[in-house]
């Protein structure tokens, strides 16, 4: 196979968590430009430097590297979710945070949004069940502090989150097609204000 412009050269040895994070970093590009039907063992290899003996060493086939991969991005996005929830006690601003960290998420990681919520691997269920999760996680974590500061039900505030998360993702997947035209901070605003309008209507607990 001819070498890509992209492909590392071979011959470094690297600590094994290293080398792991080298081609996980190659597989995400590969994955990304091509889909995961289209993406070859061959060109991972070879975008990451590596023989495929190598790389089978790390992972025994092209599924088992994509989950490896996608539970790398679904944990990254609730990480973002979870810290953003943390870091103030103003509901208002949690909203605009909540919001901000979808729209980090898309803009960066080279695209690692599209594995998490364009796969065309969806109706594999390891794959599923991840993007599931992705969902869920986000949601749960918005719904508690939903249901701890109203007089909200637990399935009403769990039902709220998930309202907040597919608003949060939709806007956030849309402003990247849309080439940022809107500029970022502009956008999570928008989108805050719009969340904001609806949670701030339900009564506060006592």
């Amino acid at each position: 196979m001819t070498a890509t412009p992209d492909a590392k050269p071979r011959g470094t040895r690297l600590p094994r968590l290293a080398r792991r994070r080298q081609l996980l970093n190659a597989a995400q590009e590969v994955f990304v430009e091509n889909g995961y039907h289209a993406a070859a063992m061959d060109e991972i290899a070879e975008r990451a430097g590596v023989s495929k003996p190598v790389l089978y060493q790390h992972f025994p086939g092209k599924l088992e590297l994509y989950l490896a991969l996608l539970d790398l991005h679904v944990d990254d996005m609730a990480n973002r979710c979870r810290e953003a929830l943390a870091s103030t006690t103003d509901n208002k601003q949690r909203v605009h945070a909540a919001i901000g960290a979808f729209f980090d998420f898309v803009s960066s990681q080279g695209e690692a949004f599209r594995l998490v919520f364009e796969s065309d691997l969806r109706n594999v269920a390891p794959v599923r069940q991840r993007m599931e999760r992705s969902l869920r996680d986000s949601a749960e974590m918005i719904s508690q502090v939903i249901q701890e500061d109203t007089g909200c039900s637990s399935d009403e505030a769990h039902l709220l989150g998930v309202g907040l998360v597919g608003m949060a993702e939709v806007s956030a997947r849309y402003w990247l097609a849309s080439h940022g035209s809107i500029p970022k901070d502009v956008a999570t605003q928008l989108m805050a204000r719009l969340a904001w309008r609806g949670i701030s209507g339900f009564p506060r607990t006592t």
